[in-house]
C-alpha cells in the first residue's frame, strides 16, 4: 500500500484538533467554539477517507471539495479561537500552518480531479 500524504496530514490534523478541543474545554472553559472546530477540523480526514471508496470520479471530486470547505471554515474557527483570546498567537501560528498545507493540498487534489472527468 502506498503512502497518502493528504491522509496522513488530515489524520495528525485531526489528533491536533481534538487535542485543542480538550484543551478548550478543560482549561479555557470553552464548549461552543471548542465543538465548532472540533467539527470541522475532524471532518477534513473523515470526508478524504470517505472519498477513497467513492462511487465515481464525481463522489470522489465531490467528496474532495467538501473537505477542502471544511478545512477552510477550521482556519476560520482558528482565527476567531485566536482574536477572541482563546489560543496563543503561538498555537494559533502552529494550527493554522497545518491547516492551510492541507487547503493547498486539497485545491491541488480536486483541481486535478476535476481535470479527470
Amino acid at each position: 500500500m502506498r503512502d497518502n500524504p493528504l491522509k496522513d496530514k488530515s489524520y495528525t490534523f485531526a489528533i491536533r484538533v481534538v487535542k485543542l478541543s480538550q484543551f478548550l474545554q478543560q482549561d479555557k472553559k470553552e464548549f461552543v467554539l471548542s465543538k465548532q472546530v472540533l467539527r470541522s477540523g475532524t471532518a477534513i480526514g473523515a470526508l478524504i477517507r470517505e472519498a477513497e471508496f467513492g462511487q465515481s470520479k464525481a463522489d470522489f471530486a465531490s467528496k474532495m471539495s467538501i473537505s477542502l470547505k471544511e478545512a477552510n471554515e477550521t482556519e476560520y474557527w482558528l482565527s476567531l479561537l485566536k482574536d477572541t483570546d482563546f489560543i496563543s498567537k503561538d498555537q494559533f501560528e502552529s494550527l493554522q500552518s497545518d491547516c492551510k498545507e492541507l487547503i493547498a493540498m486539497l485545491v491541488s487534489t480536486v483541481k486535478t480531479s476535476r481535470n479527470e472527468k
